[in-house]
């Protein structure tokens, strides 16, 4: 026989007590979501953006170093395709192609420059068309010797590219008169790069040097205009890169001096209105990654007579 006070035990014991949940100290608010959330969110934003987003605490940091934030961020940036690879982080390559340190001027500090980025481009395989002309000759798909048919055409084909990301940049010497010895007077570079050069030692300590392939000298009515073009071999059908040879399309008129540029995924072109002039002197050269390497930059310069 049960007593009150057993009955008053049990009646306790299956009493629910109130109670408090476990605090968790080391938990922030943003621990509470998921990582991968927050990751596909910084996606969406710039460089910029990241960059101010990393500062605010530590959590926010190390969701904005994944490299695949970074990757997304400068594939956005430069519109292009993605690499199969890459050797460095995709911080440093989008540092790399915004902080200035990509231009002709960085290793030209003396010269009177002008600088416009013209933009980014994508080489799926290691032959460009390198052209002075945008009129392309059938003649110039023939493997011939460069300097012959640089010398003759003005355009060659040209292997042994590094694939990837490539990177142009148009600079402009405008003084016909100065007293620097190191001035070159009126003349045209267009600099195209494959991205991860600007990271490489042996660009920054100027190991790597550029090498003179050949000359075009142009006069009369073709002298009008400095033109260059650089287009991968392999999209050399592709319908947006036909339109780098429609200058109608974006080409200026004969009176604007501006120089205008036409990009696409796999193709660049730059052309400039000239004044009156005796002649048109093209040069062009390559640099390598070591002796006998893949040419990881490709330069035209283009001076007036």
């Amino acid at each position: 026989m049960r007593t009150g006070n057993t009955r008053k035990r049990l009646r306790s014991e299956r009493s629910i007590c109130s109670c408090k949940s476990p605090r968790h100290a080391s938990l922030r608010p943003f621990d509470f979501y998921e990582l991968d959330v927050w990751t596909e969110i910084a996606k969406f934003l710039d460089g910029k953006s990241l960059v101010k987003l990393a500062v605010t605490c530590r959590w926010f940091h190390g969701v904005i170093m994944q490299d695949s934030v970074w990757k997304l961020a400068c594939l956005s940036h430069l519109q292009v395709p993605a690499p199969d690879r890459v050797e460095f982080k995709w911080i440093q390559l989008y540092a790399s192609a915004t902080n200035g340190s990509h231009s002709y001027s960085f290793h030209e500090k003396e010269k009177h420059l002008d600088w416009m980025r013209v933009g980014a481009f994508f080489l799926d395989s290691p032959s460009v068309i390198l052209t002075q002309r945008l009129t392309l000759p059938l003649k110039i798909m023939k493997r011939e010797q460069l300097r012959t048919m640089l010398g003759s055409n003005g355009a060659c084909l040209l292997s042994g590219l590094k694939t990837g990301i490539w990177m142009a940049d148009l600079h402009l010497v405008r003084c016909p008169i100065c007293k620097l010895d190191t001035c070159v007077g009126k003349m045209q570079t267009l600099d195209a790069r494959h991205i991860e050069l600007f990271l490489s030692e042996e660009y920054q300590n100027c190991i790597w040097v550029y090498e003179h392939i050949g000359s075009h000298i142009v006069k009369g009515e073709a002298a009008k205009a400095a033109s260059a073009a650089m287009l991968d071999l392999k999209h050399i059908s592709d319908h947006p890169t036909a339109d780098v040879f429609n200058l109608k399309l974006w080409a200026g008129r004969p009176d604007d001096f501006q120089p205008k540029a036409m990009i696409t995924f796999h193709a660049l072109a730059v052309s400039t209105n000239l004044q009156a002039n005796q002649g048109l002197l093209s040069k062009f050269y390559v640099m390598r990654d070591g002796t006998g390497g893949e040419i990881v930059s490709i330069r035209v310069s283009q001076q007036l007579l």
